[in-house]
């Protein structure tokens, strides 16, 4: 905005009265007040050109706001069209099939019918075939939704494992540190030719370490990744040592024991490893959650070998489920959780991925004493 200043000078009698050097001083203050009133001027002036700028922004933002508004609501329109559309071709599909039984059942009733039935088919084929189509097309994209969501768990489940690996990963460096350190310690002692072998023995205590922190970051860089739909031999038990493995900072820390009964051979199912072993890091992370308000903290997994299937029963000591709720905790985004503290995709995934591997997943609950999941795949 536009600041006026309005200065009244003083009279010139009031000037005639004065010597020179009271005029220089009036002249003086009248130079200094009219700076500062220039000052001003010029910080009105700024202070109105920011405002200014700030409106601009406001208008912008304004806009933004208003087309992120208008795309929502086109989404919401196209997500409405293409739900309405499908559920009209499953009705025609329900419509066809429904028709074609009733030409089935007619036809030999007569066959002066016989060629209107046959024209009346070849359309309803035709319909079937495009709404197949559109079906097939559509289990695709769920499917593909499917394996985002298995991906996003994942990487969730990733972020959570992150911490304990940076604590497992601190032992191996400061293994490394030490040892390299020796080593330099004999070289500038002198003793590089004297104690050659002692060098050496540091030099590859350093490089088991770095071989020790190389593969818990391949390890962890291999269940980021995304699991392919392959399927081929995979040794279980390794599987799992892999998933305890990643778990074992998080475990250690919250002072929970494991325990393993395996088999003395290697047990082998047809499966995708990278898929079992998410199947069971959520697992272990849902017992390791379970057994955050008790004392006595214990892990059990236990793996068997039978005619038909190969059983893995994973079992903690912790409260149980709440009575009621055993057949809910397989659904999508249903949690036992505090607000905040669980996603409700855990146990929903791994059904999804057992049931990929024409394997079963049951539950035995034991209210207070804890709760047991049991796996069942084929070998």
């Amino acid at each position: 905005m536009d600041v006026v200043l309005v200065h009244t000078p003083p009279a010139v009698s009031d000037y005639q009265d004065m010597n020179l050097e009271q005029l220089r001083e009036a002249y003086q203050n009248l130079v200094e007040k009219n700076t500062s009133l220039e000052m001003r001027i010029v910080k009105s002036e700024e202070r109105r050109r920011a405002f200014m700028h700030i409106l601009s922004d406001l208008n912008m933002v304004n806009r933004k706001l208003n087309d992120q508004r208008k795309a929502m609501i086109h989404i919401l329109a196209d997500y409405e069209h293409d739900r309405s559309r499908l559920a009209r071709q499953t009705e025609r599909l329900h419509n066809s099939r429904r028709a074609l039984m009733h030409i089935l059942q007619d036809a030999h009733q007569s066959n002066l019918r016989l060629e209107n039935s046959r024209k009346a088919m070849i359309h309803i084929m035709s319909d079937l075939k495009e709404t197949s189509q559109e079906v097939q097309r559509r289990e695709l994209e769920l499917r593909e939704k499917q394996e985002q969501l298995v991906q996003a768990g994942k990487l969730a489940t990733l972020g959570e494992l992150t911490t304990g690996v940076a604590h497992e990963l601190n032992n191996p460096l400061n293994n490394i540190g030490l040892f390299v350190g020796n080593a330099i310690d004999l070289i500038e002692l002198g003793m590089a030719d004297t104690d050659s072998e002692r060098i050496l023995q540091e030099l590859h205590n350093a490089m088991q370490q770095v071989r020790k922190a190389t593969e818990i970051i391949s390890h962890l860089r291999t269940f980021g990744r995304a699991a392919s739909v392959s399927r081929e031999p995979v040794v279980i038990t390794e599987v799992i040592e892999n998933s305890i493995s990643l778990m074992q900072e998080q475990l250690r820390l919250r002072q929970i024991e494991t325990i393993i009964h395996f088999p003395p051979q290697d047990v082998v199912v047809n499966g995708n490893a990278i898929q079992l072993e998410q199947v069971f890091i959520n697992l272990l992370t849902n017992a390791r959650d379970a057994l955050s308000d008790v004392s006595h903290k214990v892990i059990t997994i236990s793996c068997e070998v039978n005619d038909q299937t190969v059983d893995i029963s994973i079992c903690d000591t912790g409260p149980g489920i709440p009575e009621g709720l055993e057949q809910r905790i397989f659904d999508p985004f249903f949690t036992t959780k505090d607000v905040g503290a669980g996603t409700g995709l855990g146990l929903s995934i791994t059904y999804g991925i057992i049931k990929e591997h024409q394997g079963t997943i049951l539950v035995e609950n034991r209210p207070g004493e804890g709760a047991t999941f049991l796996i069942q795949l084929p070998p």
